[in-house]
């Protein structure tokens, strides 16, 4: 049993089954909780540093290569349309209309879609993707990867995924409707914003950037249920998401996939698609590592799962008891890491994450 290793080291010995010295870590904060901690204590002139103090004070073994890329129709277009002192719609990236908060993080609210129909898609949103140059920031993805191989730390870049692009492309209504009445169109939007992300992705393969995983992000499912049957999925989408595991492992990448919600029905086609680990399992979505790492972990790895539903409270005797219960779960088949099952909200303390980390330190460890 090793007694030290690198993060990098690590993490590809978690993926691998192989013996390593403790789960590998890795952490997500709303905006708000770092502002929160940084009038607690924190150090860092900004939110930014606070994370990155905090993913410090944690051990987190990954480091991500740049800003989540996302294969926006217009990636320069961002028309205010309407304003107050506390919101402002605006007219996005990807057709979308949203009033959101000035000034905090929220849902926004979705007023409406420009790409609202098949024939709007095809002679104006369809052509525009497939016509995009190279948007990804290469150069910004060569320092952060520089600085991650600098740290020893597993360095991965992300990406937002089919179900999630036209989600914000024509809306969750139109989106949920064609799947049934219009399969063609969805099948071909699928496959346009794939082609595009994955034209940046080897556009940093090409820049001769050896990223060690591809994290796509995509919430394909709500509290009790996916938003379309399995048999939906994998005839419109899976076939995209078979693709990007496809290119990661072909450049040497594991693939991560995020999807809050109740992914249950889904497992099995994510085993057949490659995926290798899923993330983050959302507990109050009956996600529980505790049932899914006896069926599962020895095809996919786990990361995440603990509670942060557990955290707000700030009562150590039930976060001991969610941290000690998920964390052992994961380990059993030596394919877990850490992470909460969501972002960190602001009603956790300092002084309570402290001791989250304490507890992931004490019981992540396999010597």
């Amino acid at each position: 049993m090793p007694h030290s290793m690198t993060s990098r080291e690590r993490v590809n010995a978690m993926f691998e089954r192989r013996d390593h010295d403790r789960a590998p870590r890795y952490e997500s904060f709303w905006p708000e909780t770092l502002e929160r901690w940084r009038e607690e204590g924190v150090p860092g002139k900004d939110r930014f540093e606070a994370a990155d103090y905090v993913r410090d004070r944690l051990g987190s073994d990954m480091q991500i290569g740049g800003v989540l890329y996302w294969p926006h129709p217009f990636p320069s277009r961002a028309e205010v349309l309407d304003e107050t002192e506390e919101t402002e719609t605006v007219l996005g990236q990807s057709g979308q209309i949203l009033r959101r908060w000035k000034n905090k993080s929220g849902t926004p609210e979705h007023i409406g879609f420009e790409c609202n129909s098949r024939d709007v898609w095809e002679t104006k949103y369809k052509p525009a993707l497939e016509s995009l140059p190279v948007n990804i920031d290469v150069d910004e993805q060569r320092k952060n990867h520089a600085r991650g191989r600098k740290a020893n730390r597993w360095v991965f870049t992300a990406g937002v995924e089919p179900f999630e692009a036209l989600r914000l492309l024509i809306g969750d209504e139109e989106f949920m409707i064609n799947i049934l009445e219009d399969p063609e169109w969805i099948a071909d939007m699928a496959k346009v914003t794939t082609d595009n992300s994955l034209m940046n992705y080897r556009a940093l393969v090409d820049a001769g950037l050896e990223f060690d995983g591809l994290w796509i992000y995509g919430d394909m499912a709500f509290k009790n249920m996916m938003f379309c049957s399995p048999e939906s999925y994998r005839e419109l989408i899976w076939p995209q998401h078979r693709r990007l595991v496809d290119f990661a492992h072909a450049h040497g990448m594991k693939f991560i996939y995020h999807s809050d919600g109740d992914l249950r029905k889904a497992m099995d086609l994510y085993v057949e698609a490659g995926f290798d680990c899923l993330q983050p399992l959302e507990a109050k979505a009956n996600m529980n590592i505790c049932e899914l790492v006896p069926q599962y972990g020895d095809k996919l790895a786990f990361f995440g799962n603990v509670d942060v539903m557990e955290m707000i409270a700030n009562d150590r005797d039930p976060i001991e008891a969610e941290v000690k219960m998920k964390v052992t779960a994961g380990k059993e088949k030596r394919g877990y890491i850490y992470h909460s099952d969501h972002s960190i909200p602001p009603q956790v303390s300092w002084e309570t994450y402290q001791f989250v980390i304490s507890l992931v330190e004490q019981y992540g460890r396999y010597t």
